[in-house]
Formats: structure tokens, C-alpha cells, sequence
């Protein structure tokens, strides 16, 4: 295997590895909101810093990677492509950070369970990691034609988010004394939406 192939190869390893991370995060942030586990929120922040590691490792590496082998065509379109989809994983993991740190918030209580259903919490979080999950599997398989499904699936994410909206605004009339704790519900469900509009991105750029 010639160098430059060798190269790309420790490149895709590494995506793989980061890429395995943030779900992992995504995953035990969707177990820490719905369970109230502080201590699983601070693994989370903690755990964070591997991946922005990860991220800087690989924007240094693709980095090298021009300046030394100056690849053109389809070399080139990859590593940028693995570039841009590192720093697209960080900002996940940014929001799966932000998520756990909002638990550690002491005037932010366990979500009700009766909201937490009514608001679909669950579902939009696995939404989202199954989003994030046939990213992988298209990137891993270079199968561009998971990308409408994965696209559609995004469409579903923005629907449960606005559909959460008029929700919430009735809880509150209902509840004036916890407007706060609903704004900040609300700000969870805009992150989850978020990481969604990530994971369209990573997709375009699969394509590309």
C-alpha cells in the first residue's frame, strides 16, 4: 500500500473512532436527561474533551496530509470532506455536552414524565442517533442512497420540534411559575433539532 493510501487509511480510522465517540455521547445524553443521572452528566462534559481532541488530531493530520502529498481529484475531495465532517461531529458532541450541563443546572428538575411523553423527547433523541448512525453506515459504505432517507428523517426531527412548541406554551399558561424550567426544556429539543441539521450536513458532504 503506497504511503498516501496508508495515510487516508489512519485518516478514515480516526473518523471511525470519533464518530463512535459522539454517538456514545449522544446516547448517554439522551440516558441522562430522561433518568436525571448527574454523575452520567459529568462522564459526558469529561468525555468531551476526547472528542474535541479527536477533532483537532484529525484537522492537523488532513492539514499534513495536503501540505506533504498536495492530492488533487477524488484525494483531495476526501480529506477535506473528512475534515469538514470531524469539525461537523464536534459541534455534536458540543451539543450533547451542552445537554449534560444543563442537567447539572440546580433549578433545572427531572423532566416530567407525563411532558416528557407528550413532547416526544424519547423519540426525537432516537431519532437523532439513528440519524447520526446511517451517517456512519453511508460514510463507512459509501452508499450515497441512505442520503434522502437520512435527509427525510431530519425533516422529521424540525417536525417534532415545532410540534413541541405550541406544547410548551400551553404548559406554561398552565404553569406560570415554571416558565423558566419550560424555556429550558425547550432549549434541549432546539439542540436535539440542531444536532439533526448536523447530521444533513455530514450527508452532504458524504455526496460531495
Amino acid at each position: 500500500m503506497k504511503p498516501t493510501e496508508l495515510e487516508l487509511q489512519a485518516l478514515r480510522t480516526e473518523i471511525d473512532e470519533m464518530w463512535k465517540l459522539v454517538l456514545s455521547q449522544i446516547e448517554k445524553a439522551k440516558t441522562c436527561y430522561l433518568t436525571y443521572d448527574r454523575e452520567l452528566a459529568f462522564e459526558i462534559i469529561s468525555r468531551e474533551k476526547r472528542v474535541n481532541a479527536y477533532d483537532s488530531k484529525i484537522d492537523s493530520d488532513c492539514e499534513n496530509y495536503i501540505a506533504l502529498y498536495a492530492p488533487v481529484a477524488i484525494d483531495l475531495r476526501l480529506v477535506l470532506s473528512l475534515l469538514k465532517i470531524a469539525n461537523t461531529l464536534e459541534r455534536i458532541g458540543d451539543f450533547a455536552e451542552s445537554i449534560a450541563r444543563q442537567i447539572l443546572d440546580e433549578d433545572y428538575p427531572k423532566i416530567e414524565a407525563a411532558l416528557a411523553e407528550e413532547l416526544q423527547i424519547e423519540t426525537v433523541f432516537d431519532t437523532v442517533i439513528t440519524m447520526l448512525m446511517e451517517c456512519y453506515i453511508a460514510f463507512d459504505t459509501e452508499n450515497t442512497k441512505l442520503s434522502g432517507k437520512i435527509l427525510a428523517t431530519d425533516d422529521k426531527v424540525d417536525q417534532l420540534y415545532y410540534d413541541a412548541l405550541p406544547i410548551l406554551s400551553n404548559y406554561i399558561i398552565a404553569n406560570p411559575d415554571k416558565g423558566v424550567y419550560s424555556l429550558k426544556t425547550m432549549l434541549i429539543l432546539r439542540k436535539l433539532e440542531r444536532m439533526g441539521d448536523h447530521c444533513s450536513n455530514i450527508v452532504e458532504e458524504i455526496v460531495f
